[in-house]
């Protein structure tokens, strides 16, 4: 019985995520299998390995990615993990985008409620 959870997320670029998880600290690997519950896996496009054996994972489905993991043994908030890679992933697009139509960052500031704000502008 598979006790994985396949969460929804808004990412479609999966360079991004890769960049986006490994500014967060994470260590990721292309390719490779999820660990779950007693040793059941399942195959995913990126993978953070956790030293309890409990693995987390980006699959792509359609033009997006899931994220797969068994969160019972992975010992972490689901919540809170998805809110962090997909504000860092928002920003890191954001980012990227900007520079491809020609803005500038003029400001940029993290708000009390973690809310990142950032301003951007071009001369026309």
């Amino acid at each position: 019985m598979s006790h994985f959870t396949t969460v929804k997320v808004q990412i479609k670029n999966g360079d991004t995520l890769h960049q986006a998880l490994s500014e967060l600290g994470y260590k990721v690997e292309c390719d490779r299998k999820v660990r779950g519950y007693q040793g059941n896996t399942t195959q995913a496009d990126y993978v953070i390995r956790q030293s309890n054996g409990y693995d987390l994972g980006f699959r792509r489905s359609g033009e997006t990615y899931d994220l797969i993991a068994d969160f019972w043994g992975a010992k972490i908030n689901q919540q809170q993990f998805v809110n962090a890679v997909t504000q860092k992933y928002a920003h890191k697009t954001l980012m990227k985008t900007a520079q491809e139509q020609g803005f500038n960052v003029e400001e940029e500031e993290v708000l009390d409620d973690g809310t990142l704000r950032v301003v951007v502008g071009r001369w026309v």
